[in-house]
């Protein structure tokens, strides 16, 4: 756990915040500033400051359960058969502002291109 973490403190439980999903591995939350109608955030308990950090012997099965879940809560939130998009942000210029790494599941709209 890095101290100063936000999303470390929510593992730890040190932040409350409501979770659509939370097991062993990740949890989920809805980003506080949306860009779309469902805008998740599915985020690991260890603290990886990014998608450069990750090692695939290491982290295959956390990726897996990362893309699961965001797979359940795309189906929870009625956006699985009409489509979203999932995303991790990486670095200053891909518009990553939280260094703990978490991906990104936006739908509930036609979602236009990126970039």
């Amino acid at each position: 756990m890095e101290p100063d973490c936000l999303f470390c403190k929510m593992a730890a439980g040190e932040l409350d915040a409501p979770k659509l999903h939370d097991d062993a591995l990740c949890f989920a939350i809805r980003d506080i500033n949306p860009r779309a109608p469902v805008h998740v955030l599915v985020v690991p308990k260890e603290h990886i400051a990014g998608v450069r950090e990750l090692d695939e012997g290491r982290h295959a099965a956390l990726l897996s359960r990362l893309l699961s879940v965001a797979n359940r809560v795309a189906d929870a939130e009625g956006i699985a058969e009409r489509g979203y998009r999932l995303a991790f942000n990486v670095g200053d210029d891909g518009g990553q502002t939280i260094y703990h790494l978490h991906l990104h599941l936006l739908g509930g709209r036609r979602l236009g291109a990126e970039g």
